[in-house]
């Protein structure tokens, strides 16, 4: 097989492998609430929202150390761990116990009825193992020293032990470079953005859905609502990711129009939210809610704000992943690092709220955040602007 053809065959796997993981585990985590609420009339209780937000805390201080624990096992066998832990998690949902439960939530940061919760927990852990088997597929690069007559096997073993040096030294500098970058004022004003992404990110994946489900006025569907609020919300990643991410390259209005559009399409949906779902409705009991809010509840327009919720969504995370290689296009590991630690530990923060907050509280906290992150954006895309205006080539990125 070709350097290319297998540069190639590697990525299908890693997307694949990873389909099927984070499928299983984000399915996981939409119906962890709705799943433990009805579970907490037996002897096990408690949280899916301080499942989450441990492990979003785990995940967030696990960012920076990562590199280094890359560096010395190798990314393969780094995945294979991950998913492992992944599959743990999932698994506990089968039968649940509480030490169990919030221990596995632990790992994956480093990493209805009784029989019908079962069987879909069941199907979602072989999903994910089925994912995590596949990483073994992958097919290592051929080296580009290859032993020749005037290579001694000592100077090859000398070449793989500098090599392994070299990882590490590579690994401590991204580590000192993470905390550096979390100083510079790009940063900290993208710092503000990246806090608004995690904040939403808890919302749609596990708030919202929780609150689907816990209102009565939607009848005997209300619990098959929250799939398809997954699939719509889904629909909205996909479709906002192929226009604003796929396209951005030949966008010569740069990119404060998407992040513009991002907000606004994100607060037509909090205030349909907003109208359409009582107050009560995240830490609603096992026997839901007959609130009714401001209009009487519409299945309809759930689903239109699940829609929405993923488009806006895509939007920001496009954008703040496309500025952030454009600004530290060499030092782009050690940027993503700081990035991914302050949207987890926000979204550790935001599950942990959301076992006491009502809900039109959750909304003004991510009015806010989502206002002030808007404009700490806008500033930081008009300096990079001003670098284009100098002579970079800013449609590249």
């Amino acid at each position: 097989m070709s350097p290319e053809s297998k540069k190639l065959f590697n990525i299908i796997i890693l997307g694949v492998a990873f389909m099927f993981m984070f499928t299983a585990f984000q399915t996981c985590g939409n119906v962890a609430q709705t799943v433990i609420r009805s579970l907490n009339s037996t002897d096990f209780h408690g949280s899916g929202y301080t499942s989450m937000a441990i492990i979003y805390g785990v995940f967030s201080a696990s960012n920076l150390i990562t590199p280094s624990v890359v560096a010395i096992v190798g990314p393969q066998l780094s995945m294979f761990a991950s998913g492992i832990f992944y599959s743990m998690y999932i698994a506990v949902f089968i039968q649940p116990f509480p030490w169990a439960f919030y221990t596995a939530s632990v790992f994956i940061g480093i990493a209805a009825a009784e029989s019908d919760r079962r069987t879909v927990f069941i199907a979602l852990t072989v999903i994910s193992l089925v994912g995590t088997v596949l990483f073994f597929l992958i097919r290592k690069p051929d080296s580009e020293n290859v032993l020749g007559e005037d290579e001694s096997s000592d100077d090859q073993d000398l070449e793989v032990n500098e090599s392994a040096q070299n990882n590490m030294a590579k690994a401590v500098d991204a580590f000192k470079k993470s905390f550096k970058l979390c100083t510079t004022k790009e940063m900290l004003l993208l710092s503000i953005t990246t806090a608004y992404t995690g904040l939403e990110l808890t919302f749609f994946s596990g708030v919202y859905g929780t609150c689907i489900g816990a209102i009565n006025k939607f009848g005997t569907e209300e619990k098959s609502l929250i799939g398809l609020s997954g699939i719509f919300i889904g629909i909205g990643e996909i479709l906002g990711g192929s226009l604003f991410g796929l396209l951005s390259k030949n966008n010569r209005f740069g990119r404060n129009p998407v992040v513009l559009l991002g907000i606004l399409v994100h607060f037509i949906a909090f205030y349909l939210i907003f109208l359409n779902m009582p107050g009560d409705a995240p830490i609603a009991p096992i026997e839901g809610t007959n609130n009714i809010a401001y209009i009487k509840p519409s299945k309809e327009v759930a689903i239109f704000c699940s829609f929405l919720l993923g488009l806006g969504d895509s939007c920001f995370n496009t954008q703040l992943l496309s500025i952030l290689g454009f600004l530290y296009s060499e030092d782009s590991a050690p940027a993503f690092a700081v990035f991914k630690f302050v949207q987890s530990i926000c979204a550790a923060v935001a599950f942990f709220y959301s076992n006491y907050l009502l809900l039109h509280w959750q909304l003004l906290v991510m009015v806010i955040f989502g206002f002030f992150g808007t404009i700490s954006f806008f500033a930081v895309e008009w300096e990079a602007a001003a670098i284009v205006a100098r002579g970079s080539d800013y449609r590249s990125i």
